[in-house]
């Protein structure tokens, strides 16, 4: 059964939505390899558990040295942004919703992380990455799937290039319900 306002079932859309999901699992596989490998330092720097203070004192180093680690922060799970909603595979969506939803699976991603670095030897929690994090799940999102489920809804392309408008299925009638022989109708 084929869901309301979906890719399709076709061979392509599924191999859209299969290739999404290996590259969802591979992405959440090195961030958790680069996030969660122990790290040999002769200390380690207190945790940060106040809002935006590691992000000011990013600031406070001017913006050269402030894009740097800013900016890691913001890419780390960027690519959630594109690549939940296109594992998913629906067209027909609130945009808001949909945002909503990858803004909240990429909090809760960056937050299993950081719960996660709490038993990794030089790792220490930082606030300001989970805000980070899912400031740059949210602007991939933004950035890149509103224009692309426009361009799929507009239009699906064929397999010699050319594109056919994008007609929904509708349910079409299946005859009489079946009756057993023998049987009556209750009164």
């Amino acid at each position: 059964m084929q869901r309301q306002g979906s890719i399709g079932g076709s061979s392509a859309a599924i191999r859209i939505r299969v290739t999404a999901g290996v590259l969802l699992v591979a992405h959440l596989t090195l961030v958790a390899w680069l996030m969660l490998r122990p790290l040999d330092v002769p200390w380690v720097m207190p945790p940060n558990v106040h809002l935006l203070a590691g992000i000011r004192a990013d600031l406070a180093l001017g913006w050269p040295a402030a894009v740097k680690p800013l900016g890691e922060g913001l890419a780390l799970l960027a690519p959630l942004g594109v690549l939940l909603p296109l594992a998913h595979g629906r067209l027909a969506v609130s945009p808001v919703a949909s945002a909503l939803r990858t803004a909240a699976a990429g909090a809760l991603v960056s937050c299993g992380i950081a719960l996660l670095q709490t038993g990794v030897p030089g790792r220490v929690v930082d606030v300001d990455s989970l805000l980070l994090n899912t400031t740059g799940v949210l602007l991939a999102h933004l950035a890149v799937v509103p224009a692309v489920r426009g361009r799929l809804r507009r239009r699906e392309p064929l397999t010699d290039g050319t594109a056919a408008p994008v007609v929904a299925q509708e349910e079409l009638p299946q005859g009489r319900t079946p009756t057993i022989p023998r049987v009556g109708i209750a009164p």
